[in-house]
């Protein structure tokens, strides 16, 4: 059920950029994809500043790293561009299958790839290596992006300025809130759920409690 009211956001740092696409905590900082920008930013988390930035003009959705390796969701049709996070260098891709511009949202974990696609709206987990689909859940809306928090799955539904909650085991949703502005890529950083507010052109920081209540 959606909230009644917006839940409140507790931290806030400007964005870089003007096209917030991805979002993943990699090494005790914000990694930030822009897609008009061609570029992936490391924003250190206590005052926003803007610590590397990366050349990557194959943005186009959102980020996570796996194994020490930055993972952008780029290109046409949509895979998953590998990134080295000290020097930009494109160090290779991985197809998404079946190929298409359904994959908006990523975040690895210990368990596999979770992933969010639109169109029909699902969340899937992928084995990193084959890429093949271990785990296929429906959900609601239209996802944007996503990020895991031990066995919850969280996406963002840019549309309707909405964040979802996914009990994994479960199949279903388990907690739905409004935030401000128009989420799209997520991340954990293990105390509290970060969004991009593409509107806003910011990063925030919200509870999972407050998603889950």
């Amino acid at each position: 059920m959606t909230a009644p009211t917006t839940i409140p956001v507790v931290r806030s740092l400007p964005s870089p950029g003007s096209y917030l696409c991805g979002l993943t905590w990699f090494d005790g900082l914000l990694w930030q994809s822009d897609q008009d920008a061609g570029r992936i930013w490391a924003i250190e988390p206590g005052f926003g500043e803007v610590v590397r930035e990366l050349a990557c003009d194959r943005v186009r959705a959102d980020l996570t790293h796996h194994d020490g390796v930055l993972c952008q969701v780029g290109d046409r049709p949509k895979r998953l561009v590998l990134v080295d996070p000290r020097t930009g260098e494109v160090v290779g891709t991985k197809a998404v299958t079946p190929p298409s511009g359904r994959l908006c949202g990523t975040e690895a974990s210990a368990d596999g790839l979770w992933m969010c696609l639109r169109g029909p709206a699902v969340v899937q987990l992928r084995d990193f290596e084959t890429m093949t689909v271990q785990l296929e859940i429906p959900v609601e809306g239209s996802p944007s992006g996503l990020t895991v928090v031990n066995r919850t799955v969280v996406y963002a539904d840019f549309e309707t300025g909405l964040v979802r909650a996914v009990d994994t085991r479960a199949g279903r949703i388990v907690g739905t809130a409004r935030v401000e502005g128009a989420p799209t890529g997520m991340a954990w950083d293990g105390y509290s759920l970060w969004y991009c507010d593409f509107r806003a052109r910011r990063l925030k920081a919200i509870r999972l409690d407050d998603v889950l209540r």
